[in-house]
Parts: C-alpha cells; structure tokens; sequence
C-alpha cells in the first residue's frame, strides 16, 4: 500500500500550547481514511499541517516520498493537496458559479454539479446568501472541480441534510475508487463512513489513541455515530 502523504513525530504549537505531541500518522493512497475525535484532539490541527496552513515546530510532513516540511501551503496546493476546512470554505462575496469556474482549470465544473444537483439553481447567488449546508455543498463541489490528488475534509456533511449526507459520504468512496486520497476528520465515526474508510485514527488531547480498521474504532466511547439516513 502506498503511503500519499504522512507525519512522522509531527508537534504544533499555537503559542505557548502545543497541539501535537510528536504524532505519527500515514494516509494511504488512493483510499479513504478517517480522522476521529472529540473537540480539542488535534484532528483539524493534522489536516492543517498536512495542507501547510499552520507550521509543525518539529517532526516532518511528507508527501508521495518527499519531504514537503517547508513548503507553504500554496505550494502544497499546485502539487494537488486540498484543504476544505470546517469554517470559511467559500468566499461569501463571489456566486456560486464564479467558485467552481476558477477551481476547475478547464472550466469542466460538471463534476461538481453531478455531485450535487441542488446547486445547479443556485449558480448566480452569492455564497454568503447561502445556508449552512448549501456551503458545505459547494466547499466539497468545489474541491471536486479541481484537480486535487489529496483531499483534506473537515468535517464535510455539517449542517447536510441527512440526504446530501448520505450522498457526500458515497461521493468519498467514489473518489477513492477513482484513484483520489482522501483524509476526512469527524468527531463521530458514521456506518456509512466506516463501510467506505479503509484506515481510521483515534486523537485524543493531540496524540495518537488508536490507528486500525474503521470498524474497530467503535470499542472508543462518543466516536460511532447513530444509523445512517434511510432517506434517499
């Protein structure tokens, strides 16, 4: 298997606190690995590492073989890692058309409408018009329309409707089937989730609690989520 992009006794610090304590964490290639943990575990803290949005004060960050440490996160970013974090995904002042027309390269933003029809009729509003999880929608969509080889997802269905949910978890299955990596963080492990993850790590307080199957991940209390949507 394939290692795409890995920590290796990897800290963060904001300030006087550390968010990480030396951690260890490999993302394979062309799979989906999940990322769980309570609030204040470290797991947005491991997607911003890896993207380059905040500096590791020590340890390494590599990606496919090389050691990518110093490399700003734009840099990062033209070699095909995607951040989609939680909060400030889109830019609430250019419609919804205008994002995905400058994320995909071609101007092939079809992809991104297949994924998510609904946002077909909402091409000419603004994104800040937009509700919670229209947004989200277009964060994922948008991620979709580019050409990232590596998608780092914070928490991607929030504010969903059980039904977009259920279709962006499938969605992430897909892209790895597709030959795309991708490393989603959820406080809770969904089943639909579990099905398609084929690596799960536990963070707790910034360190590496557990690394296996997705499945397993359910003997740790508050980290397996209720039954997926049966709405279509």
């Amino acid at each position: 298997m394939t290692i795409e992009t890995a920590l290796y006794a990897a800290r963060v610090r904001y300030g006087s606190l550390e968010a990480l304590h030396g951690i260890d964490l490999a993302v394979p290639g062309a799979r989906v690995t999940v990322l769980l943990g309570r609030n204040g575990s470290g797991r947005t803290t491991v997607l911003r590492a890896l993207a380059g949005t905040v500096p590791v004060s020590a340890g390494r960050v590599m990606w496919r073989g090389t050691d990518i440490t110093r490399l700003p996160a734009h840099a990062r970013a033209r070699r095909g890692l995607t951040l989609v974090p939680e909060r400030g995904a889109v830019f609430g002042s250019l419609s919804v058309g205008e994002q995905l027309e400058l994320a995909a390269p071609d101007g092939g933003v079809g992809p991104a409408l297949g994924a998510y029809p609904q946002l077909r009729a909402l091409l000419g509003r603004r994104a800040g018009t937009l509700s919670g999880g229209e947004q989200r929608m277009l964060a994922v969509a948008r991620a979709l329309a580019g050409p990232a080889r590596l998608l780092l997802l914070d928490e991607p269905a929030q504010g969903m409707s059980p039904a977009a949910t259920a279709r962006t978890y499938a969605l992430l299955g897909d892209l790895a089937a597709a030959g795309r990596t991708v490393l989603v963080a959820e406080q809770t492990l969904p089943p639909a989730l579990r099905r398609a993850a084929t690596v799960a790590y536990v963070l707790r307080r910034g360190t590496v609690a557990f690394a296996g199957e997705p499945a397993e991940a359910a003997r740790f209390p508050g980290l397996t989520g209720p039954a997926s949507p049966t709405s279509p």
